[in-house]
C-alpha cells in the first residue's frame, strides 16, 4: 500500500477524532446534550446522520456482494429499503419528533414508551431496553466485522487488528463526544459515501466499450443476470421487499427525528435524506453490475463478492484517491457503530441505571456511566465479531428484523391510537421479538428450507406483533385520562 493512502486515512482518522473533542467541549456537560444533542440538529445534519448510519458497510459491502452474486433480483431489497424510508419520513418522523418532546422530553426510545402509556411499573421500558442492547450488540458486532475485512483486505493486517483499530478510532469520538458527535461525524462520513457511490461505478465503466460489452460479459458467465424473478418466489420477493418495514423500529434511526431542532424542518430533512439514500442505493447496485464485468473480462479470479468495493478501490485509482475510498467504507462502517454504541449506551444509562439503580444520580455521574457503558458494549460486541466468516448481511438482516419487528409496529400504533396501553405494547413488543428468534433458529423447514431461508423474519414478526397489539387493545382500551390528553395535545399540533 503506497504511502499517500496511510497519509489519506490518517488524516481521515484525525478529523474524526476532532469532532469527537469538538463536541466533547460543547455539548456533554448533561445527559440530554450527550444523549439527543439538546434537540438541536439542522436538517441537513439530521437527515445524513440518518441515511450514513442507516446504511453502514452493508452499503459498499453487502449490497454490491448481494448484486454481485446474484444480478438484479437483489434489487428487490434496494426497492424495499427506499419505498421504506419514504413511509418512515412521511408518517412517523413528525409525530415522533412532537411526541418525545411533549412526553415529558423524552431522551430514548424506551423512554419514550415508558412516558407515553405512564408505565409506572417500569415493565415497558425494561423490555424496550433489553430488546435494544440484545440486538445492537449483534448489529456492532456486524460492523465490526466489515471493519476487520476492510483491513485484511486493503492492508494485508491480520482480521483481528483491523477489528480493533476500527473499534478503537470509532470508540474514542463516540465515548467522549456523545450524540453531537456522532451526529456531525456522520454528516462528514455522508458525504464521503456520496462521492465514492458515484466515483467508484463511474470509472469503472470507462474500462469498458460501452455498456453493450458489459452485458454481454455479464450474460456471457451468468445468462440469468438480468432477470428481475431469477429464482424468486412470490415469497422470496415479499421478504425482500420487507426489508423496508424495518425502518418504522429502528432506534439508532428515529433517534435523529427526536434530535431535529423543530419539526417545520422535517420536510427539509427528509428531502436530503431520500435524495442521499436514491443515489447511495442506486451506486451500490451499479458498483456490484460492473464488479462483475470487471473482474471476468480482466481475470481476477475468485474474489469475496463482500469485497468487490474494496478491489476497484486499490485497482483502479491514485493511492490518494484510494485512501479517500477506504475512508469512505469506514465512513459507512463507523457511522452506524458509533450510532448503535451511543443508542445502547443511553439505553444502559437512562433505562437501566438511572432507572433501577440510582433515581436521583447527577448529571455528571450519568454521562460518565453512558461513556463506560459504550466501551462495555463495543466490548461485548468485538468478541462476537472475531469470526472472521460471519456474514454482513445476515448479521444485518437478524439484528434488523429484531428490531423491526419488536419496536416497528409499537411506534406506528403508539403515534396513531390513543387507545392503545401499555399492556398491548408489551405485548407487541415480546411477541414481535419472539417470532424473530424463532423464525431464525427453530429446527424446522418449508420445502426444505429453514423459516428464515423461506421468508424473512420481518414478516412474521411484524404481523404477529401487529395483531397483539390490536386484539390486546380491544380486549381494554386505554382509559387513563394523562395519557389521552398527552395524545390530544400532540393532536392539536398537527390541526
Amino acid at each position: 500500500m503506497h504511502y499517500s493512502t496511510y497519509i489519506t486515512l490518517g488524516l481521515y482518522f484525525i478529523a474524526m477524532l476532532a469532532i469527537g473533542l469538538y463536541a466533547y467541549r460543547k455539548s456533554t456537560s448533561d445527559l440530554s446534550g450527550y444523549m439527543l444533542g439538546g434537540r438541536s440538529l439542522p436538517p441537513a445534519v439530521a437527515a445524513l446522520s440518518a441515511g450514513a448510519s442507516d446504511m453502514s458497510g452493508w452499503i459498499l459491502m453487502g449490497l454490491p456482494g448481494a448484486m454481485f452474486v446474484s444480478g438484479l433480483s437483489s434489487s428487490w431489497i434496494a426497492f424495499g429499503l427506499f419505498l421504506g424510508a419514504l413511509v418512515n419520513y412521511l408518517v412517523v418522523a413528525p409525530r415522533l419528533r412532537v411526541f418525545t418532546e411533549k412526553a415529558k422530553d423524552a431522551l430514548t426510545v424506551p423512554d419514550y414508551f415508558a412516558k407515553r402509556f405512564n408505565d409506572q411499573t417500569l415493565t415497558l421500558r425494561l423490555i424496550a431496553s433489553t430488546v435494544i442492547i440484545i440486538f445492537f450488540t449483534l448489529y456492532t458486532s456486524s460492523g465490526l466485522v466489515a471493519g476487520g475485512k476492510l483491513f485484511e483486505t486493503s492492508f494485508g493486517l491480520d482480521y483481528s487488528v483491523g477489528l480493533i483499530v476500527t473499534a478503537a478510532v470509532v470508540v474514542a469520538y463516540t465515548m467522549f463526544g456523545g450524540f453531537l458527535a456522532v451526529s456531525l461525524t456522520d454528516f462528514v462520513q455522508g458525504c464521503i459515501m456520496f462521492v465514492a457511490v458515484i466515483l467508484v461505478p463511474a470509472i469503472a465503466f470507462t474500462q469498458f466499450d460501452g455498456l453493450s460489452e458489459m452485458t454481454s460479459i455479464i450474460s456471457a458467465v451468468n445468462p440469468t443476470y438480468f432477470d428481475w424473478f431469477e429464482g424468486l418466489s412470490l415469497i422470496a420477493i415479499v421478504s425482500s421487499m420487507a426489508w423496508g418495514l424495518g425502518y418504522f423500529g429502528q432506534p439508532h434511526i428515529i433517534v435523529r427525528f427526536m434530535a431535529l431542532r423543530s419539526v417545520k424542518d422535517m420536510p427539509t430533512m427528509r428531502n436530503i435524506g431520500m435524495g442521499w439514500m436514491f443515489v447511495a442505493l442506486v451506486g451500490a447496485l451499479a458498483v456490484g453490475f460492473t464488479g462483475v464485468a470487471y473482474v471476468n473480462k480482466f481475470d481476477l479470479g475468485e474474489i469475496d463478492p463482500e469485497t468487490i468495493f474494496l478491489v476497484f478501490s486499490n485497482v483502479l485509482f491514485h493511492p490518494l484517491i484510494t485512501g479517500f475510498l477506504l475512508a469512505a467504507i469506514l465512513a459507512a462502517i463507523m457511522s452506524t457503530i458509533s450510532s448503535q454504541l451511543l443508542v445502547s449506551s443511553s439505553s444502559l444509562t437512562d433505562d437501566f441505571y438511572k432507572t433501577f439503580v440510582k433515581r436521583d444520580a447527577s448529571d455528571k455521574e450519568l454521562v460518565m456511566v453512558g461513556r463506560l457503558s459504550v466501551l462495555l458494549v463495543s466490548v461485548v460486541a468485538g468478541i462476537l465479531a472475531l469470526d472472521r466468516d460471519s456474514s454482513v448481511l445476515s448479521l444485518v438482516s437478524n439484528a434488523w428484523a429484531g428490531f423491526g419487528a419488536a419496536f416497528g409496529p409499537l411506534i406506528i400504533f403508539s403515534l396513531f391510537w390513543n387507545k392503545m396501553t401499555k399492556q398491548a405494547a408489551t405485548a407487541g413488543m415480546i411477541i414481535g421479538a419472539v417470532t424473530v428468534l424463532i423464525w431464525i433458529y427453530a429446527p424446522f423447514t418449508i420445502d426444505g428450507q429453514s423459516l428464515s431461508s423461506w421468508m424473512y423474519e420481518i414478516v412474521p414478526g411484524f404481523i404477529c406483533s401487529s395483531i397483539a397489539i390490536y386484539v390486546v387493545t380491544i380486549m381494554n382500551p386505554q382509559q387513563e385520562q394523562e395519557v389521552l390528553e398527552l395524545f390530544d395535545e400532540v393532536e392539536q399540533e398537527f390541526k
